[in-house]
């Protein structure tokens, strides 16, 4: 495979081209050529990278693949090409499926086949068997196998005590503990956001003390124990300043928002659409620029897609019965761009993620392996029939026109062109 791209914006702060337009040459999933006026010789594909944007691929640390054991929702084949369309050329998936990710075997099922494909998959492994919340599984194993993380994902059931041992026990391995804090008794039954608009429509509703209580617990947990933890999924102001505080006071904290939140409140629910129902839940407005705010000044690391993807049975229902959940992958860019700028979305979406992760940073240079995602901050389309590549068609966007869209994405010698 040869391309050219022509006349993009790099954007990649470690770079020595960063910020600076160039035609960029790409044979055998390698950087051959970075300069002006490159010509394309035979066999080369050209790509009009004009007002585009271009920087190393995406990775995204949260992402529902429903497979194995809920295919009819998503499969790692519909999944990965949402994530191609979507910008990322790395996916960490969640250990929520049927059975858990909670083995050996499970690990590397999600990422036997990466060597085919563009969009490199790895697991985010269970800490407890089946996510249930009860026996621990052998997290040294599953480390080695390959496991990036732990938690159990949106399943997340266990106790302070489990929390404690996690951390301990992953300290063997300099593991990475992700929970995703909210307090099961307190959300229990509840739908969307407590606040005026609940109360407007009568809805059982999800205070934000659900996610402030395990999220100062599990902070003082990390101080008492050790180890290295990470907030998935923030929502809530309160949350986002007791981070603040722990990343002052030295503690191994990260923390992640998903894109949606910075766009949806809980007043855009007053319709009762189920493409809004979601957990955490949109909260406020206050909330919402809290969460901006945390990402402007470093204390939220990362961007994540959440991509939980359901099928018509899930969601076309009464809104107190619908499945928590949207299919996300392919508009976390649109709805970035309308509160990034370039530079900070390539962070949240490139760079930070591989740090928590501690996994190699790509480079846009001569000779390095072309990991590139490509990106038009002003081109116009509609997420619909013809340009969805998931099998959920539960998106929050659906026949909506957006502003930004990944036009090409480049990795493990592949493109795919969008």
């Amino acid at each position: 495979m040869k391309a050219l791209l022509k006349a993009a914006r790099i954007i990649a702060p470690q770079s020595t081209f960063h910020n600076t337009q160039q035609d960029v040459l790409i044979e055998n999933g390698i950087i051959a050529s970075i300069g002006s006026n490159l010509e394309a010789t035979e066999n080369t594909e050209l790509i009009d990278a004009r007002g585009c944007l271009l920087s190393i691929g995406w990775f995204d640390l949260q992402a529902q693949m429903r497979d194995p054991g809920f295919e009819h929702k998503e499969d790692l084949q519909t999944g990965c090409k949402a994530a191609s369309a979507g910008g990322f050329t790395h996916v960490m998936v969640m250990p929520n499926t049927e059975p858990a990710i909670d083995s050996k075997g499970m690990v590397e099922y999600i990422g036997r086949e990466n060597r085919f494909r563009l969009v490199q998959l790895f697991s985010q492994a269970a800490v407890t068997k089946g996510t249930k919340g009860q026996d621990f599984t052998d997290m040294v194993d599953l480390h080695q196998a390959g496991a990036l993380a732990f938690g159990d994902g949106e399943t997340e059931k266990y106790n302070s005590d489990i929390t404690l041992k996690t951390l301990q026990y992953l300290q063997k391995v300099d593991g990475l503990l992700v929970t995703a804090p909210q307090d099961k008794y307190l959300s229990m039954f509840g739908q969307m956001h407590e606040g005026v608009q609940s109360t407007l429509m009568g809805t059982k509703a999800i205070p934000s003390i659900s996610e402030e209580i395990c999220v100062d617990r599990d902070l003082k947990l990390l101080e008492y124990a050790g180890g290295k933890i990470h907030f998935s999924n923030l929502s809530t102001k309160e949350a986002v300043e007791a981070i603040r505080k722990a990343k002052k006071s030295g503690l191994q904290v990260s923390c992640d928002v998903a894109a949606n939140q910075l766009h949806f409140t809980d007043s855009d629910l007053s319709l009762f659409d189920t493409r809004l129902k979601v957990m955490p839940p949109y909260r406020s407005l206050d909330d919402s620029e809290a969460l901006k705010n945390g990402l402007a000044d470093g204390t939220i690391d990362a961007v994540v897609s959440a991509h939980a993807p359901h099928d018509e049975e899930s969601k076309k229902l009464e809104f107190d019965l619908a499945d928590f959940g949207s299919a996300n992958l392919q508009t976390v860019y649109p709805v970035l761009a309308q509160h990034l700028d370039a530079e900070t979305i390539v962070e949240k979406l490139a760079y930070a993620p591989r740090r928590i992760l501690k996994q190699e940073i790509p480079e846009i240079e001569t000779g390095a392996s072309a990991c590139l995602t490509l990106f038009d901050p002003a081109q116009k389309w509609t997420l619909n029939a013809e340009t969805n590549h998931s099998k959920s068609v539960y998106s929050p966007f659906w026949e909506r026109e957006l502003t930004g869209k990944v036009k090409a994405v480049f990795n493990n010698g592949f493109c795919e062109q969008f």
